[in-house]
């Protein structure tokens, strides 16, 4: 339901408390007191069918008899009582709710059925929305609104609060009043029987007021909503999370090597980087990061220049930043001749930049300067210490100039008590976040490179890597229907590397036998030196059970391995089921890198693609990087170089790395198998060899089974993020019979689309985007190349001739949160107008809309735009003129 309603909790005008009370230990008397002492413009109204009077304000017995309908009601009263008053509020057309009461699924099976009551009652009520229970409540400082039973009411401020514990909310509230930290709302969640992070994020995406979101999360409850909201916000606003939870021990009785390494922490961690959040592990950092974020440049790497006027803490600070995964910037031969020219013969001549003791601010500031324009410089630390000589509070003054470098932040440590206050204070009023001793400062700096990072991945362009697989449909479909569909438990090895190969992986056919002779003239025709592996149903980790026999050289051999892995499997497994070997060529891994190539199916985020170190080590080593398919080869590529051995797959001392392009080929279609069936809740590929010369499975496993997050109504429901859209492609005729296809938008069009843009004049660039593109940055092309599908849709108009492809238009879906209203326009290349292309992408934007279940399409043009009026009313719009009589509205229901 994402925004719909909201401001009726967050912006109300009329506010009941049902259950207002006068005596001091009641819930009730605490909100109201809050309520009507925080400087709220709205109408108060205590409900309580045993008073005349609350706090000196007129009392009502029910919500029907007050003199308005209220948009919100706040609700005192026990667990037991909020069902019917659900019912009571649906049914006068309250807009919304905020209910403090515990005593529902978290106290157990009859708390559950109370939930679910309640539930149930709200459902009935079309746009009736709900903050609780279990929850705090709700404060907007800004609007004067506390509706919560908190003990203090904080100042206006640019960071939303958003917390699952209400119990946190409370600790957090006090440590921000001492701290003078202000919000511009302050939400506690509790139960999330409703309004949730996706609505939160939504709503706040748009707040004017609202510069950053820290988030405390426990559990996600709905990962596709949670994941395309944080995206949406993250584009523009940064978020912190602090998760909860860490080590829980939930994969113990995983079926895979993939469902042991992919712990649920590292799920989130997973879902958090791709999402654009950045996180924190423990609730001090939360705020620093949040200011931060909200208030510095983005760095554009994680090279930190640190400038101190003493050794010790310049060591301190290069040790967090080393241990924390930052790199110390290597200054460059210009930089170090101009300290050489204007720094005492005895400064340190490298970086940390030692400064010296006796530094009066000047050369604190000469050496920032410098240091900042060396372009191997992605920020400066600047940590003093309050010597003899040293005049911090003129030292801050003298850093003000550079507290906003482009894309450079500045961060400072002031280390010291009261002599160092006020130079703390002027570096504060100037936007430079001062810190008291250098590990905070470095950490809150790996934040900013780490957020930079993450949210580079919602802007990437990534290459344009066609996949030339078999894409008929119906024959994979088929493969999957025979393979997968009805199946639970471990499959074998021939069925796994069947599923593969479809889908474009290499494999090491296996051949099975049931005897030791047909195991001998399997291995004859396959060519010796062949590998024996045990064909059980009941094996996973087959090395285990001495279950795999390699380099086997003549019939001789293998008939005697054969016996051998019988009996040992026999031995280490006598309650499992023997069926026989598998056969396959021996494939030497001397020259490559042993992989694991894995997927499990998380219960709240669904599919997950693991990539790590394999065969025999890839518990003890634990290098492993996750990821949420569906995957493009910029992503693919990030989590390959996010592998400690990331240096030995590009080639290390000598030795030659593999093959990348065909490594990052492998891993986009192996999440298009995991995206394409849901029946796999687990699957191994190890190991996967990856050589110089390419890459081949060598062994491979999948548990199937019926998806938990299955649902018949989206077939994509075990992926937290849709994949592209490709059952939208078609083919299509121009006017003047030039073969043309229709297809979503990919990021990888980014170079396309500007040379679409191009190909437009001025006039038509203008009557799209009401301004004229110059020349579009990265940003722009990637806002409109790189798209949320479960909420944007651009269809391009695509010819291709003598193998280059070309855009020629384009029509776009923009939805609102809740796909009740999305906005149309489209563009047109001149050369293209005319012929029909504009008609055809709009009826297919029209097809796709009322798929999404819109309920009105509107678009929006200039009075002197004949050609999209035209189409506007071929289609069937509405038509309108707004005040300014420039300008035309088109609106259309579905």
């Amino acid at each position: 339901m994402a925004v719909r309603n909201l401001n009726c909790i967050f912006r109300p005008r009329h506010v009941a408390v049902i259950g207002a009370s006068d005596a001091p230990v009641r819930l009730g008397q605490t909100v109201l007191r809050n309520l009507i002492s925080s400087g709220l413009a709205a109408e108060v109204y205590p409900v309580n069918p045993h008073r005349q009077s609350v706090l000196s304000l007129r009392a009502y017995p029910t919500l029907a008899a007050l003199p308005v309908v209220p948009d919100l009601a706040v609700v005192c009263t026990p667990a037991a009582t909020i069902a019917g008053l659900v019912r009571e509020c649906g049914e006068l057309g309250v807009g919304g709710m905020i209910v403090f009461a515990a005593g529902f699924r978290e106290t157990g099976d009859a708390g559950r059925a109370l939930e679910q009551q309640v539930r149930e009652e709200a459902a009935r009520f079309d746009g009736l929305r709900m903050i609780g229970p279990n929850c705090l409540g709700v404060i907007v400082p800004g609007m004067g609104l506390n509706a919560s039973f908190a003990a203090g009411m904080p100042a206006p401020g640019k960071i939303a609060f958003i917390s699952q514990s209400g119990a946190l909310c409370t600790s957090v509230l006090d440590w921000a009043l001492e701290q003078q930290i202000g919000f511009s709302h302050f939400v506690s969640i509790g139960n999330m029987l409703d309004v949730g992070f996706a609505d939160l994020l939504d709503y706040l995406a748009a707040d004017d007021q609202t510069e950053a979101a820290v988030l405390y999360v426990e559990s996600i409850r709905n990962a596709r909503e949670f994941m395309s909201a944080a995206r949406a916000f993250a584009r523009h606003k940064p978020i912190v999370a602090c998760k909860s939870g860490r080590f829980a021990e939930s994969a113990s009785a995983a079926a895979s090597h993939t469902g042991a390494l992919a712990g649920v922490d590292a799920v989130y961690e997973a879902a958090f980087q791709r999402a654009g959040i950045e996180r924190v592990f423990n609730v001090e950092d939360i705020f620093d990061c949040a200011n931060l974020l909200a208030r510095q440049p983005l760095p554009v790497g994680p090279r930190l220049a640190i400038v101190t006027n003493a050794g010790g803490p310049g060591v301190l600070a290069t040790d967090a930043l080393i241990e924390g995964g930052g790199r110390l910037a290597k200054l460059a031969d210009s930089t170090l001749a101009d300290l050489n020219a204007q720094l005492p013969p005895y400064w340190s001549h490298g970086n940390p930049i030692d400064v010296l003791g006796d530094a009066p601010p000047e050369r604190f500031a000469t050496a920032v300067r410098l240091a900042l324009a060396d372009p191997g410089v992605d920020a400066v630390l600047v940590v003093l210490t309050p010597q003899a000589m040293t005049n911090p509070t003129a030292t801050a003054e003298a850093l003000v100039p550079f507290a906003r470098t482009p894309q450079k932040p500045i961060l400072a440590a002031w280390m010291g008590g009261r002599a160092v206050a006020a130079g703390e204070q002027v570096l504060r009023l100037a936007g430079v976040p001062a810190y008291p001793f250098p590990e905070p400062a470095v950490r809150a700096f790996l934040h900013l490179a780490s957020y930079g990072r993450n949210r580079e991945l919602l802007y990437e362009t990534p290459r344009d890597r066609p996949l030339a697989f078999d894409h008929d449909r119906a024959k994979l479909q088929a493969l999957r229907d025979a393979v997968l569909v009805g199946k639970t438990g471990i499959l074998g090895e021939e069925p796994s590397k069947l599923l593969l190969a479809a889908y474009g992986v290499p494999v090491a056919a296996p051949v099975a036998a049931y005897s030791a002779a047909e195991a001998e003239q399997a291995a004859i025709r396959a060519g010796f030196p062949v590998v024996l592996k045990i064909l059980s149903p009941d094996i996973t980790h087959k090395t285990d059970v001495g279950g795999v026999v390699l380099n086997l050289k003549n019939g001789a051999e293998v008939r005697q391995a054969f016996d051998r892995i019988a009996a040992s499997v026999k031995a280490h497994r006598p309650d499992a089921r023997i069926d026989g070997v598998t056969v396959q060529p021996m494939i030497s891994a001397a020259s490559g890198v042993e992989l694991i190539l894995g997927a499990r199916q998380d219960p709240v985020f669904g599919a997950v693609i693991l990539i790590g170190i394999g065969g025999v080590t890839a518990e003890l080593l634990q290098d492993r990087a996750l990821g949420l398919p569906p995957f493009n080869e910029r992503l693919a590529r990030r989590m390959l170089e996010s592998l400690r051995t990331w240096p030995l797959l590009s080639g290390y001392r000598g030795r030659p790395g593999v093959d990348l392009d065909r490594l990052i080929d492998v891993l986009m279609r192996f999440s298009f198998l995991i995206a394409d069936c849901p029946e796999i809740l687990e699957m191994d590929v190890n190991p996967l060899l990856a050589t110089a010369d390419g890459l081949i499975a060598l062994d491979a496993r999948v548990v199937a089974g019926v998806s938990p997050l299955a649902h018949e109504k989206f077939p994509f429901a075990h992926l937290a993020i849709r994949p592209y859209p490709g059952e939208f492609t078609r083919k299509a005729v121009l006017k003047d019979g030039a073969a043309i296809t229709l297809r979503p938008i990919k990021p990888e069009d980014e170079p396309l689309w500007q040379e679409l843009l191009n190909n437009c004049s001025a006039r038509s660039l203008w009557f799209r985007f009401r301004h004229l593109f110059k020349n579009t940055s990265h940003e722009v092309a990637a806002r409109y190349c790189y798209l949320d599908y479960d909420r944007e849709l651009a269809l391009v108009a695509e010819i291709e001739s003598a193998g280059q492809r070309r855009l020629l238009g384009v029509g776009r879906l923009a939805a609102d949160a809740d796909h009740q209203n999305a906005e149309y326009a489209v563009l047109v290349a001149d050369e293209f107008q005319e012929k029909g292309l504009g008609n055809l992408l709009t009826e297919a934007c029209l097809d796709i809309a009322r798929r999404w279940g819109v309920r009105e399409l509107y678009g929006e043009t200039t009075i002197d735009n004949p050609r999209m009026i035209a189409l506007f009313k071929r289609h069937g719009f509405e038509l309108t003129s707004p005040g300014d009589l420039q300008s035309i509205v088109a609106r259309k229901s579905l």
